[in-house]
């Protein structure tokens, strides 16, 4: 990195921690703090809610998900858009007609205290363990990138957050996210372009595309019902849509940003706007991460993109072996190039034959090259144990520091850690509302002031930026950083999810019934994801992750159906006697 990349990166980072501050001093009442007073416009919010979603992880992980796996993960948004209507119908108008300040005090109007206290605790773990993921994430480039301890980076980006987070509330994270979301595409922008200009000249955006699609990287729909499958159409509409009712419907960290809505209709808007322009914005972060790949068609690429596991395995006693099988995968680079080559002239001259031809060997030779990096990783493996052998995350950040020039880097750096620090800005802000009036507020007595819960909102947000820091400090990557997200999400979502379908729709559900149904749902959907999905290989799971939204929701309602149904009837057999 330059002294340009340094200026960029430093400027931008410390000017949003600037802006919050300053466009949101003054804070000092609840109705303020939490909701920001009630004055989003549409467009902030939707920019807000796109924000808190896009973290670190989706444009660190994303294009790496894609180099590998293709284009098949935007599945998972498929059932986005439908729930962006149901919320937009059923929750939001509910959300303002009771003027709640968070999600799960609609619960205890609708059951209990007790369900309410439940749902908002499981709300705490699972957007806890996320919120250090998404600490972590960024983390993990800048150790890369300046040879920085993981731990230090974790520390410096959490309390970057903490700053702005704590002092303007929710105003403060809505504010400083349309920055952030702005700089976010601009560098997506920049970078998919600077991409299409390093292809050989003959290579053309069209031919680019059809190269990806001969190594299979553009088969974005799967009809089939496996279920083992983690990305499938069907998958997407069914457990994509219960994951996304229950992140945007119940999940406080989204709710928050849309109950600052200035009325119901400006939150509406600001969901369909989301609903509208999430896919596509998707599919162009996963559309980067195939041209990375079309781009080390014609261009080396290391062994594993991780540069401390390379340093690690030429460090050891292995570090001939390694070496030899850098040397094969050098000439195997050259005869890629060459293949590429055939492909592109055989497309150029129509040839059916000789077009077929040379994708077949393009495969076989992708095949060889695959077959590597899993020798790869057993060799580092061998080296050390400890050494993570993942490098999926590490794709895009190795094109930028090694191809992009200078002034870009810092800025595609910035890009990383502002969407870091919406999400996770966003996440806190949750926690510590969630905190101050779910649990705090609501299990005290006695009367105190706005001002004394607007601090312990504070405190709150303080202490959990703190426990994200620290989970971040013992965060190990995970098959890829995206889906160790969504998978988190997804054991407790489905869950919450069905609590709150119950208080909509089933009204003679009372609150002993959700609450036991709760508790022993959620102890099954941890059996199912152990057995099913955590005990097997990535890619020989049981199961797709994403169905365990369906399985939570509906497993809660049949639960708590059969409470109540068995309530009612003790009831009956109590009056006859």
């Amino acid at each position: 990195m330059g002294i340009l990349d340094w200026v960029i990166l430093s400027g931008t980072l410390l000017f949003i921690v600037g802006y919050g501050v300053w466009k949101t001093k003054g804070s000092a009442n609840v109705d303020e703090y939490i909701r920001g007073g009630n004055k989003a416009k549409w467009w902030t919010i939707g920019l807000s809610v796109m924000a808190t979603q896009a973290s670190a992880i989706t444009f660190l992980s994303t294009p790496g998900q894609a180099f590998h796996d293709g284009m098949g993960f935007v599945q998972f948004y498929f059932g986005l858009p439908l729930a962006m209507i149901i919320i937009c119908m059923v929750f939001i108008p509910l959300y303002h007609k009771m003027k709640v300040y968070t999600a799960y005090e609609f619960l205890e109007n609708r059951f209990d205290l007790k369900t309410r206290t439940l749902a908002a605790i499981l709300f705490l773990i699972q957007r806890g363990l996320a919120a250090g993921i998404t600490i972590f994430a960024p983390s993990i480039i800048l150790s890369a990138v300046l040879g920085w301890h993981l731990r230090t980076l974790n520390i410096i980006i959490g309390t970057l957050v903490i700053i702005y987070t704590v002092s303007g509330g929710t105003k403060a994270v809505s504010v400083t996210q349309k920055q952030q979301m702005f700089i976010i595409m601009s560098g997506m922008f920049l970078a998919f372009f600077f991409i299409l200009d390093y292809f050989p000249s003959d290579i053309s955006f069209s031919k680019a595309l059809k190269i990806a699609g001969a190594n299979n990287k553009l088969e974005i729909l799967d009809f089939s019902f496996s279920t083992k499958s983690r990305y499938t159409f069907w998958s997407g509409i069914t457990g994509g849509l219960f994951l996304a009712l229950s992140y945007f419907g119940t999940d406080q960290s989204q709710v928050q940003r849309y109950l600052s809505g200035k009325s119901v209709r400006e939150s509406q808007l600001g969901l369909v706007f989301n609903g509208i322009l999430k896919i596509p914005m998707q599919f162009f972060i996963l559309l980067v991460g195939v041209m990375v790949f079309v781009f080390y068609q014609y261009n080396p690429a290391p062994l594993n993109f991780n540069p401390s596991a390379t340093e690690t395995v030429l460090n050891s006693k292995y570090s001939d072996e390694y070496k030899l099988l850098q040397n094969e995968q050098i000439k195997l680079e050259a005869q890629k190039h060459i293949a590429q080559n055939k492909f592109s002239a055989a497309l150029d001259l129509k040839e059916y034959t000789a077009i077929q031809e040379a994708k077949q060997h393009i495969i076989k030779i992708n095949q060889k090259d695959a077959e590597n990096r899993v020798l790869a990783k057993k060799i580092i493996k061998k080296a050390d144990k400890s050494t993570e052998t993942n490098d999926k995350d590490y794709v895009f950040i190795h094109f930028i520091l090694n191809n992009l020039p200078k002034g870009l880097i810092g800025l595609l750096l910035a890009v990383i850690l502002s969407a870091a620090m919406s999400s996770t800005a966003s996440e806190l802000n949750a926690l510590g509302t969630i905190t101050a009036l779910d649990l705090y507020k609501r299990n005290r007595k006695g009367t105190f002031t706005e001002k004394h819960y607007v601090t312990a909102s504070k405190w709150f947000t303080l202490i959990w930026g703190v426990i994200a820091i620290l989970i971040a400090c013992i965060a190990n990557l995970f098959d890829n950083l995206i889906q160790l997200v969504n998978i988190i999400g997804s054991i407790f979502y489905g869950n919450v999810l069905g609590i709150f379908l119950l208080a909509f729709f089933l009204k003679w559900i009372k609150g002993n019934a959700v609450f036991f149904a709760a508790i022993i749902t959620q102890i099954i959907v941890c059996f199912i994801y152990y057995y099913l999905i955590h005990i097997y290989p990535a890619g020989e799971e049981k199961l797709g992750y994403l169905w365990l939204n369906f399985i939570g929701a509906a497993l809660v309602i049949f639960i708590a159906i059969l409470f109540q149904l068995f309530d009612k009837k003790e009831q009956k057999n109590q009056i006859r006697a």
